[in-house]
């Protein structure tokens, strides 16, 4: 009983909870926007190439910003800038919603309000992960991590759901309207945050060369470089569900809205269990664990790859979701605490960018092999990508605890000889 209730510990706290309550409406209406605007392109085109393109306008923002507002959030407020990333994307899913409730809406449009998302989305992610250190004591970190991976992954899990079953019984418009009362949900409740229940940190002065400040902190520290390079490359090639679970949906199952809902809701689901048993370890996580967790997100990826019916792709995904979510939490856990508190913010705006950064890059390519050979094809390429790369941390790992052992052995080797001229 004690691991489960590990997880929830965070939630004793009141800023904690009136900001968890908050962040599960915006991360729910984020997925049920998100599955309607790749709906509606869909709709549109027909094309894989576009959907990547709508997801990469999505993140384009944070690739090219995602570093600054890490340096805002070191710099300035974070809760001062968290209501206005919060203001700010009601007004993308009111526009959809007035648009396709008027049938005015075209390609162009949805192109624009996706990117006008997205620059909301490249503010408010860095400084949200950074604002954890507020909201929750010293010694509650790594639990608030894994607490809100779990309410990532469950609103992973609600939002295409709720966007699904929306869109099957009424089409897009429903969930743009559901997407703007989230949001509106989640900035009142960072407002009625009180001041006395967080721990603000201290502003960093203003200096020149602060983002190469916390790149050279990066590279400096292989406990943060490699988590960060891990992260990218698998971001760039296996995160790229919602291009590529649509074209599953009707492409190789010959299916609509409902079942594309429901192969998310499947991956939402593995996801929550994946973040909760993360968070219920009894100790730190290591360079090791996220290698191992990167084979399993591999391996599964795999079967979803030769899963033959939709029943089996349902249990693949349930799969796939659970060690997904465990690698990026494992991630942001190793991140959060290798960092030095000064510099989090910027770490964590980089692991923003190559979480979410990297999926412009990833997103038309694989839309591109999807549309040329298959919505599996796309998986498949993530699958060899994630392998790779957990094959790469594990040599890594024993490489760093080998060369710690041969420190280990040479200082107890000096102080025996130390000892010894000492006894003599």
């Amino acid at each position: 009983m004690t691991r489960l209730r590990r997880p929830f510990a965070p939630l004793r706290g009141p800023a904690y909870r009136r900001f968890f309550t908050g962040q599960a409406f915006a991360r729910t209406s984020v997925w049920v926007q998100s599955v309607a605007e790749l709906w509606l392109v869909l709709k549109l085109t027909g094309s894989g190439v576009s959907l990547g393109l709508t997801t990469a306008l999505q993140f384009v923002p944070m690739l090219l910003f995602g570093a600054w507002a890490g340096l805002l959030a070191d710099r300035l407020s974070k809760r001062r800038i968290l209501l206005i990333a919060q203001a700010w994307m009601i007004l993308p899913a009111a526009a959809l919603f007035a648009l396709t409730a008027t049938g005015a809406v075209e390609l162009w449009m949805v192109y624009l309000l996706v990117l006008a998302r997205g620059f909301g989305h490249a503010v408010d992610n860095p400084v949200r992960q950074a604002f954890l250190s507020e909201v929750v004591e010293p010694g509650m970190i790594p639990a608030s991590v894994s607490l809100n991976a779990a309410l990532v992954s469950s609103a992973r899990m609600a939002g295409p759901a709720i966007g699904g079953a929306l869109i099957a019984g009424a089409g897009v418009v429903p969930c743009f309207a559901v997407a703007t009362g989230g949001f509106f949900v989640a900035l009142m409740s960072l407002l009625a945050l009180r001041p006395r229940d967080l721990a603000v940190s201290e502003p960093v002065p203003r200096e020149p060369g602060q983002l190469r400040q916390g790149l050279r902190h990066v590279r400096s520290q292989p406990a943060l470089l490699v988590p960060l390079a891990a992260m990218a490359v698998v971001g760039t090639l296996a995160f790229n569900f919602p291009v590529l679970l649509p074209l599953m949906a009707r492409f190789e199952f010959h299916a609509g809205a409902g079942t594309f809902g429901a192969l998310a809701a499947a991956m939402g689901i593995g996801a929550v269990v994946g973040s909760l048993a993360n968070a219920g370890r009894s100790r730190e996580p290591s360079l090791a664990d996220l290698g191992v967790l990167a084979l399993c997100f591999g391996s599964f990826t795999a079967l979803l790859v030769a899963a033959p019916s939709l029943p089996l792709a349902f249990a693949a995904l349930v799969c796939v979701g659970a060690a997904s979510a465990a690698f990026a939490a494992t991630t942001n856990a190793l991140l959060q605490l290798g960092a030095a508190p000064h510099l989090r913010g910027r770490v964590m705006s980089m692991f923003s960018v190559v979480y979410l950064g990297s999926t412009p890059l990833g997103g038309p390519i694989v839309g591109w092999v999807a549309e040329h050979s298959g919505a599996r094809a796309g998986f498949a390429v993530g699958a060899v990508a994630t392998l790779l790369t957990g094959v790469a941390i594990l040599v890594l790992a024993r490489g760093q605890a080998t060369a710690w052992l041969s420190s280990a052995r040479a200082r107890a080797t000096t102080l025996s000889a130390r000892w010894a001229g000492t006894s003599s």
